[in-house]
């Protein structure tokens, strides 16, 4: 069965009690988005697991240290084998896989800017489990496209970092800051071109026969063409504040739910 994904991308769950297994390479991850991270992670369910693997007697790995306990953190000491040879990766491989085969968890999350877990992220999602990948943008496209969601950890450390714009340059009254919604700051990673062809087909496969998408059906199409698919890189928060913010593209409606006071938002291309 295919995991449910669907409203993700908006940065929220339909089951946020899953059980997680996070799983962090720290000879490919950076310590001070650790915070951050475990916030992210939140979204997605409840890490019961908490590993992190390398040698930490090594200066490069040491900066883990003071968030282990903080942050319950088991480490997992790897020690190199042989000069130039990355012990840490096959460790944590065999970990994975014999969490995998306990069918405790629903999903892992991988915290590696390495290629060499791509074959990991595969073999999890054909058990059927969800796989969350966390990585600098240097990551390679295979392991990216491999996981059901993954974000770039330059997204998260610019949560703390000085605020830049970083939304579409035009103004337009309905942009994140006329909505009270902070844009979103990314002042280590490159923002990348607004996708604008990319928008305009996802939405176009998933309207329904009335010409409207639900904002839901729209993020997790979204999500499964394109796995790293980040709203917060174009200055965004949220898949919606993008919607809203973009009114040259999108129309919006907002339609009550039956028997609740809650609405959802449906969109379509903007008619010109």
């Amino acid at each position: 069965m295919t995991p449910n994904i669907e409203r993700q991308v908006d940065g929220s769950t339909d089951q946020p009690s899953r059980r997680l297994a996070l799983l962090i390479d720290a000879d490919n991850a950076q310590a001070a988005v650790i915070e951050a991270l475990l916030e992210e992670v939140a979204r997605f369910g409840e890490a019961t697991v908490r590993r992190i693997y390398g040698d930490f007697t090594s200066p490069h790995s040491s900066s883990w240290k003071k968030f282990l306990n903080k942050h319950s953190i088991k480490p997992v000491q790897q020690f190199a084998y042989t000069t130039g040879k990355n012990a840490t990766d096959g460790t944590m491989i065999i970990d994975a896989m014999d969490l995998l085969y306990t069918r405790r968890f629903d999903g892992f999350c991988l915290v590696t800017s390495d290629s060499d877990f791509t074959g990991l992220a595969v073999r999890l999602r054909e058990e059927g489990l969800l796989v969350f990948g966390f990585g600098e943008q240097k990551t390679p496209e295979a392991f990216r496209n491999a996981c059901h969601r993954f974000v770039f950890t330059e997204v998260l450390r610019g949560q703390d970092s000085p605020r830049v714009q970083t939304a579409t340059p035009q103004p337009m009254p309905s942009q994140p800051e006329a909505l009270g919604t902070p844009p979103v700051m990314l002042a280590a990673l490159a923002r990348p071109p607004f996708p604008e062809k990319f928008l305009m087909e996802a939405l176009d496969n998933s309207v329904d026969d009335s010409g409207w998408s639900h904002l839901g059906t729209f993020g997790s199409y979204l999500q499964k063409v394109q796995p790293d698919f980040d709203s917060r890189l174009h200055g965004f928060k949220k898949l919606s504040d993008l919607v809203r913010g973009r009114p040259d593209l999108f129309e919006t409606d907002e339609r009550s739910v039956v028997g609740s006071n809650h609405k959802v938002m449906y969109l379509r291309a903007k008619r010109g």
